[in-house]
């Protein structure tokens, strides 16, 4: 059994069990997370797909840890200007680990 879920603007595939990364999360470590947003889910009866979601579907996921990827480094260059600028980055993320998907 699997669902398409969407969080950050962007879309998972998850399963139960599965440990995925997901943009920052207003939710503290060890705390329960509920995602409604379900655009399909797959199980016994077959693929369910919701216009645009699927009603009264749900996703439980276990926040495991918040924290920050690796830094990226922006280098912004203008050609005979003697102009540079370098800038470094690191986005935030949410670790979360899927418990149940009700469909």
């Amino acid at each position: 059994m699997y669902a398409i879920i969407v969080t950050g603007g962007k879309q998972y595939k998850v399963s139960e069990g599965d440990v995925i990364f997901v943009e920052k999360l207003e939710a503290q470590e060890g705390s329960e997370y509920t995602f409604d947003q379900v655009l399909a889910v797959s199980g016994e009866e077959g693929l369910v797909v919701g216009k645009p979601t699927v009603a009264g579907a749900t996703v439980k996921a276990n926040v495991v840890k918040n924290g920050k990827n690796k830094k990226i480094y922006v280098f912004k260059y203008k050609s005979k200007k003697n102009e540079k600028k370098k800038i470094g980055h690191r986005q935030p993320y949410t670790k979360v680990q899927i418990t149940t998907i009700n469909a």
